[in-house]
């Protein structure tokens, strides 16, 4: 099955296909009217983007999820295989593979399951735990705020639905793996996690595609929610091809002493605009994005974080690093806000850009707010070049000009490293060695 453009008979096509309640098709519903009131963003890169030639929607006849990979179709297999997503999953406690619009592989282990954690698609998670759904999907992200987020909504497919019940915590994290590979593919999956009091919780995620001429979309909405004394740490590495807009929109709601931490890597795509935001609504609750952004030819990496500051004594760090290259532009855009409710609370931002050669750049465009006396916010930000000192340093002692550059640039990027799995920081390395 296959759906080009987009309509309210197109969305009525894929929510009968789905077999979806009346609730969920109004949602949609709503959200394609909002879709088609709502400008283009003013703001960040440009690009062109025709919606009445994207594919919303394809998949085979088969809807069932596979649990077992012998049950998954041998190309697509020996696809993933390849791209090493069957290997990570011994490293894991649980994993869902989504190709295209729909999740086809899903599994977690038993213990998990003794333990009452859900982790499923988004599909299954609105038609067995509706109740849980309904109390949050599209509460933290609205269908109204901006285009791609009712885009979101009104042809969303795939995606995963987590909750973690109170007092729970995961020893190992929880993977989905994004993969689109058609002409002209539009991918837009769902992802609502709740980590419910008490508990923790590491997800990660990848995405990848391969290069066509004609580009590709990819517009997801993923909405957190941290309960009280709980953690959640979201760590994505995004590669995907040069042909690929990448449009994001992803909100975390912190609760009281909960803490929430975006862990965001940028390498792919031709254009991105990814703000991941976390709202402290809760007394003493705390975020933290640590960013890093890869811009080479022909690539815009807009990128950043934004922090909402609402409870009294919450605290929010934000650390961005861009490289740019041959002509890309790696740029940093976010907001952190401490209202006037937010007394005692610290922010502190740091953005950090190194820039290889002299056709490219990189912007900074921060907006920071402190609507209280009582609260204190920072900004630093540096601009540097690859020193010639450091360069002569490091070849004097036998290493090539591209070895050097290659160490300074993963000494650069340390502090976002050091916070990944083991597995995905060594994957870092490789795709930053293929793009320098």
């Amino acid at each position: 099955m296959e759906i080009v453009g987009i309509n309210e008979e197109h969305i009525k096509e894929i929510s009968q296909f789905k077999e979806e309640d009346d609730w969920v098709l109004d949602y949609r519903l709503k959200s394609f009217k909002n879709f088609c009131n709502l400008e283009m963003p003013d703001f960040g890169p440009k690009y062109d983007l025709d919606f009445d030639k994207v594919i919303y929607y394809k998949s085979s006849e088969d809807k069932d999820i596979k649990n077992n990979w012998d049950d998954v179709k041998n190309d697509i297999k020996c696809e993933l295989s390849c791209l090493g997503v069957l290997e990570s999953e011994k490293h894991l406690d649980g994993m869902g593979v989504q190709y295209e619009s729909e999740v086809i592989y899903h599994n977690m282990l038993e213990e998990l399951k003794e333990k009452n954690v859900i982790f499923t698609s988004i599909e299954e998670g609105m038609k067995k735990y509706p109740d849980i759904v309904k109390k949050y999907f599209g509460k933290i992200v609205s269908n109204a705020e901006n285009k791609f987020a009712a885009l979101n909504g009104s042809v969303f497919s795939g995606g995963s639905f987590i909750y973690i019940p109170p007092h729970t915590k995961l020893d190992r994290p929880l993977q989905s793996y994004f993969r689109i590979n058609s002409r002209g593919m539009g991918q837009f999956e769902r992802t609502l996690i709740i980590v419910d009091d008490y508990s923790d919780l590491h997800y990660v995620e990848g995405c990848t595609a391969p290069t066509y001429s004609d580009s590709s979309l990819h517009a997801a909405v993923v909405e957190i929610y941290v309960g009280k004394h709980s953690k959640c740490r979201y760590s994505t590495i995004q590669n995907w091809a040069h042909n690929v807009l990448n449009l994001v929109t992803k909100r975390a709601l912190v609760e009281e002493s909960g803490t929430m931490e975006w862990i965001d890597g940028n390498i792919g795509s031709r254009a991105t605009m990814k703000y991941p935001c976390c709202v402290l609504k809760g007394d003493n609750s705390s975020g933290t994005c640590i960013t890093i952004s890869v811009a080479t030819n022909n690539q815009q990496q807009d990128s950043g974080a934004r922090m909402i500051h609402i409870g009294k004594n919450t605290k929010s760090n934000i650390i961005s690093k861009s490289i740019a290259r041959n002509g890309g532009n790696a740029s940093y855009r976010g907001k952190v806000d401490i209202k006037e409710s937010a007394i005692n609370s610290e922010a502190m931002v740091k953005c950090d850009t190194l820039i290889l050669d002299e056709d490219s750049k990189s912007d900074t465009y921060p907006t920071n707010i402190c609507r209280n006396n009582s609260s204190s916010l920072e900004h630093e930000a540096t601009v540097a070049k690859v020193s010639e000192e450091k360069l002569f340093y490091l070849m004097s002692r036998g290493i090539s000009r591209e070895k050097a550059i290659e160490l300074i640039v993963l000494g650069f990027i340390e502090r976002f490293r050091e916070e990944l799995p083991m597995e995905y920081a060594v994957e870092l390395n490789q795709l930053l060695k293929n793009n320098l």
